[in-house]
């Protein structure tokens, strides 16, 4: 089972007494404004999206983590690595995405487990590049790819919202 520890997380596959907490986060329409088509997701559709994470786990070696607190054990969220279907600009890349619970954010935890997740692409997978979009004005999405070291690339539209683009070579990842 692949698992990566931070200080203050544990990041794991995922475990069936996490589709609640997640599908809790995912019901938050505060949180899923930037996610997706920024509409809430139901205990139905987020046990879809575990159910797909795992598969992807199976089929490319990598997926979206489960966040966990190491001192409560709680879920904080999910982060990790997908092949992107959309947008058409990063289409077939392997992108980085999370979402954590409303009460984890501005504590640092989304970079914690994005950097910890940058390291497992480049040393455990053997990844050259990683992408990542974040809706235009989302300054904490924006300031999380910044300390990853993700340049901005482009931008592109979309039906309710702009995107911008970054990506980083992994190849001169420190």
């Amino acid at each position: 089972m692949t698992e990566i520890r931070t200080p203050r997380l544990l990041l794991r596959r995922w475990l069936d007494d996490d589709l609640v907490p997640l599908s809790e986060i995912h019901a938050d329409p505060v949180v899923m404004r930037r996610v997706g088509d920024g509409s809430p997701r139901s205990l139905e559709q987020t046990a879809e999206d575990i159910e797909a994470w795992e598969e992807e786990w199976d089929e490319e070696g990598f997926g979206v983590f489960a966040v966990e607190l190491l001192g409560s054990g709680e879920l904080a969220g999910a982060v990790g690595l997908s092949v992107a279907d959309a947008p058409a600009e990063i289409a077939g890349q392997v992108a980085i995405s999370w979402r954590l619970g409303r009460v984890f954010w501005g504590q640092g935890y989304a970079s914690e487990a994005a950097q910890a997740t940058l390291e497992f692409a480049v040393q455990d997978r053997g990844l050259d590049r990683v992408v990542a979009v974040c809706r235009t004005g989302d300054r904490a999405s924006a300031n999380v790819l910044d300390k990853l070291g993700m340049q901005r690339e482009g931008a592109t539209g979309h039906p309710d919202h702009d995107l911008a683009v970054h990506g980083i070579d992994l190849t001169q990842y420190q």
